[in-house]
């Protein structure tokens, strides 16, 4: 008789996890297609293989552990990712990942020691591909490649910032084929809050019934190169004076509408870089986002008027050169209230809430029904070295996503 995993287990497994990348606060620096990416995706490819999981690689390296039970059905897909910003925390998405693997393992166990009723789709645990977008832009890209919202190609055509393109990337150890990934079936994703919501209301699980929606833009700079000394200050033409001050217009916008918008300005790059030129181009990535659609328009309104206006009082022009955007979108109503009944079966606290980052469940939740699920972040620290969850959520959290899966394999949310 085969023997489920334990919590214990789950703990071990995520200390072990946690050791690639590791950054010397505490944290981890693994990012999409790195040594250290590489590293954790093996380790994770034979922890998949040693309960006998298949485990395979898409056109755009997606990592699949599948669980085919019924051959030929299609596949729960349960995942989240394992890549991480520079300096991270070892939480964000990573916790996902091994609690979809060990949901998977659990339901494996008591399928086959027929504690549960066979299940009417099989399970795929899946670590997505480049969803942070550190490396690589823009973010979730495997998940927006396997939902078609992202053409092959143009994703495997993007260059990080040394000019190595994402095929090449891939290649390099091995983790790209030509297969386009399993049928989905539907969806699940269990991720660390990133916010304060749930420890201040203290809640087990978060319940996402909804994303806010962002606009996302990358903004060149055009100024004229110059001699940081002798240039005189009126003829001047410095990409850096007006990156600087669509910097400053984005937190002025955030503080027109408080705590409805949310702007950042996350990269800056400069060129030449000298402490003697006047910066001649200066590329950054700006973004809007909000859950009120009529507010994030105004907010957009107000950025290009304000574009607009830099262009003149810094004497530089701004070049629009991509951008990306999604809206406020629902989870499937019907995915929040199972998930509602489980975590109260489980004697869990839950409450709705709305996710203010993106996530590959947003891009699946246009294909297939999909739930979406949290647990609390200390303080709401993320994207930080200092991101921390305490054991006994992350605990709850794979309890909570194993029930989900199970009702996803049974079916209850077929039409």
């Amino acid at each position: 008789m085969r023997i489920a995993p334990s919590s214990e287990d789950f703990l071990s497994d995520f200390q072990t996890m946690s050791t690639f990348g590791a950054t010397g606060n505490g944290g981890v620096d693994r990012q999409a297609a790195s040594p250290a990416d590489a590293e954790q995706r093996n380790w994770f490819r034979s922890l998949l293989e040693s309960h006998g999981l298949k485990v395979k690689y898409d056109q755009i390296g997606n990592e699949w552990g599948l669980l085919e039970s019924i051959p030929g059905a299609p596949f729960v897909v349960v995942g989240s990712h394992m890549d991480s910003q520079p300096t991270a925390g070892k939480y964000d998405g990573a916790f996902g990942v091994l609690a979809a693997a060990h949901a998977a393992f659990r339901l494996q166990t008591d399928w086959e020691n027929d504690v549960r009723p066979t299940p009417k789709y099989n399970i795929a645990v899946v670590n997505w591909f480049n969803e942070e977008g550190s490396r690589f832009k823009p973010s979730m890209m495997g998940s927006s490649v396997y939902t078609a919202k992202l053409p092959l190609e143009d994703a495997l055509d993007v260059t990080d910032s040394r000019g190595i393109t994402v095929r090449a990337a891939l290649d390099e150890h091995g983790f790209r084929s030509g297969w386009e990934g399993p049928k989905a079936a539907s969806c699940a994703e269990i991720h660390v809050e990133q916010g304060r919501t749930m420890e201040r209301d203290g809640v087990s699980i978060g319940l996402v019934h909804s994303n806010w929606a962002a606009n996302k833009y990358e903004f060149v700079v055009h100024g004229e190169q110059a001699h940081a000394g002798s240039a005189i200050i009126q003829d001047r033409r410095d990409a850096l004076l007006g990156a600087s001050m669509l910097v400053v217009a984005a937190r002025e916008i955030a503080n027109a509408f408080p705590g409805v918008v949310h702007t950042s300005v996350g990269q800056l790059d400069v060129y030449p870089n000298s402490p003697v030129v006047v910066p001649s181009r200066v590329s950054l990535l700006l973004d809007l986002r909000s859950a009120d659609e009529s507010a994030l328009r105004d907010a957009d309104a107000m950025l290009h008027q304000r574009v607009a206006d830099i262009e003149i009082e810094a004497n530089i022009k701004v070049e629009r050169r991509t951008s990306h955007a999604w809206p406020v979108t629902p989870y499937q109503p019907e995915g929040v209230e199972l998930s509602a009944k489980i975590a109260a079966d489980l004697g869990l606290s839950h409450q709705p809430v709305m996710t203010l980052a993106g996530h590959d469940s947003t891009n699946m939740k246009d294909l297939v029904k999909t739930v979406m699920l949290f647990v609390p972040s200390v303080e709401g620290v993320s994207h930080n070295e200092a991101e921390y969850t305490r054991d006994e959520d992350l605990v709850a959290g794979v309890d909570m996503l194993t029930e989900v899966v199970s009702r996803l394999a049974n079916g209850e949310l077929d039409d």
